[in-house]
């Protein structure tokens, strides 16, 4: 299968995913597609009920079942649907076991946050990773979430007008 990177990207912008390669998306569906991809290629072709219902079937017998938890939240996500999406996230918060695991799921709450347009709250998830992620020696994925911190805290502070500091409490 093609590197996922010529399938999808993340907007750096928007904290959304991105299809760029429509055709290979669908193809890769028609082929020998991982469980957990096949839910996340529904869902980022549009695909929801599809994508949610093999999602939560696939569930209980997942071994990736932290992955398959952000997926499903973010399909929630992009319906709206933010309470669903904050059951899903801290669901994937608790199965994870190292300081890296939780990172990657702070970074995924993150983007919720941004997308309901919590910025301030956004820029705290973003913050929390990228310190989670020095600790686990993971130095490129923490300044990844800084800069996605300096986002949310700019996007923040243009929400609240000139003269306005982007710290002060929301």
């Amino acid at each position: 299968m093609e590197d996922t990177a010529s399938l999808w990207r993340t907007d750096p912008t928007t904290f959304r995913d991105v299809v760029i390669n429509r055709q290979a998306l669908e193809a890769a569906l028609a082929g020998d597609c991982p469980p957990v991809e096949r839910v996340r290629y529904l869902a980022l072709l549009g695909r929801d009920a599809q994508a949610l219902g093999e999602g939560f079937k696939l569930l209980p017998h997942t071994p990736d079942r932290r992955e398959l938890l952000l997926v499903l939240a973010q399909i929630n996500q992009r319906q709206y649907r933010w309470h669903d999406a904050a059951v899903l996230h801290e669901k994937a918060l608790r199965t994870a076991r190292t300081p890296g695991d939780e990172a990657y799921v702070r970074h995924h709450i993150g983007r919720r946050l941004f997308d309901e347009a919590r910025f301030r709250a956004a820029a705290d998830e973003f913050q929390w990773a990228a310190d989670l992620y020095r600790v686990a020696g993971q130095p490129e994925l923490a300044e990844d979430n800084r800069q996605a911190m300096r986002h949310a805290l700019q996007v923040h502070a243009a929400e609240r007008g000139p003269g306005r500091s982007a710290f002060e409490l929301s």
